[in-house]
């Protein structure tokens, strides 16, 4: 119990105190190199305490890891998948876009063309969807 709260007030610590520090440090120069700077120290201060506090237990047979690892494998890619293809959606689609509308407020008999390459940008999350479909089925 005491290594959760440890590990939450680490937590809460390592993300209020870079920002912290990037929104103090804004009216001087380099203050983005100080905010990376806590940022950075408290990341790896996280990891190290973390894994000093977490993995100084007991160990688990390895035929029930080997299959929950196997298990969490499969969700993690389907995870990965489907975000990273909503990811580059969404930047294609930003694109596509704008740039659509530039061209339609100039020319407005080109809607159908503007149209395809949003339709096109948005496919990409559909591919990813259908992969991750087809990883856990």
């Amino acid at each position: 119990m005491i290594t959760k709260v440890i590990l939450v007030l680490i937590l809460v610590a390592s993300i209020l105190l870079p920002f912290g520090a990037f929104l103090f440090s804004k009216k001087k120069e380099g203050g983005f190199k100080a905010a990376l700077g806590f940022n950075l120290f408290f990341f790896f201060g996280t990891l190290v305490v973390s894994d000093l506090l977490l993995f100084s237990g007991k160990v688990q047979a390895a035929s029930d890891v080997a299959q929950a690892s196997a298990e969490g494998w499969r969700y993690l890619a389907a995870a990965l998948s489907t975000g990273l293809s909503c990811i580059g959606a969404g930047i294609a689609v930003a694109s596509a876009a704008s740039a659509a509308l530039g061209a339609l407020s100039e020319d407005s008999s080109i809607m159908g063309k503007a149209l395809i390459f949003v339709v096109l940008a948005e496919s990409i999350a559909l591919y990813g969807l259908l992969i991750s479909f087809s990883i856990l089925g």
